[in-house]
C-alpha cells in the first residue's frame, strides 16, 4: 500500500502564488498544508471554516439621526487622532473587494 497519494487540482495562478508565499513564510510546504486541510475536514466532518456569502453593507440612508451623528462623531475623532487613509487608497481597496465579490458570484 502506498504511503502517499497524488492530488491534482486546478487553481488560479495568482491564488496559488499568494498562498504559496504565505506558506513559505510560515515554513509549511504545500503538501503539508493540503494534508492539514484534509485532516481538518475529517475531524470537522466538513469544511473547517464557514462557507457563506458576505453580509451586504448597511444602508446608511436608513439610519436614525442619532446613529448618523454617532458615526460622524467617530469619524471626526479618528481624524483628530490621525487615524486616516488617503482617499485613493480607500477607493483602491473598495474596487479590489468589489472585483473579488463579482468574481465569486460568477464562479
Amino acid at each position: 500500500m502506498n504511503k502517499t497519494a497524488n492530488l491534482y487540482a486546478r487553481i488560479e495562478p495568482d491564488v496559488k502564488e499568494q498562498a504559496e508565499n504565505v506558506l513559505e513564510t510560515l515554513g509549511i510546504s504545500v503538501s503539508s498544508a493540503i494534508n492539514m486541510f484534509y485532516k481538518q475536514i475529517i475531524l470537522q466532518q466538513g469544511i473547517p471554516f464557514d462557507v457563506k456569502l458576505p453580509k451586504a453593507p448597511e444602508n446608511s440612508a436608513k439610519w436614525s439621526k442619532e446613529r448618523l451623528d454617532a458615526e460622524l462623531e467617530k469619524g471626526y475623532n479618528d481624524m483628530l487622532k490621525g487615524r486616516t487613509r488617503p482617499a485613493a487608497m480607500v477607493l483602491s481597496d473598495v474596487k479590489k473587494k468589489y472585483k473579488e465579490l463579482s468574481e465569486c458570484k460568477k464562479a
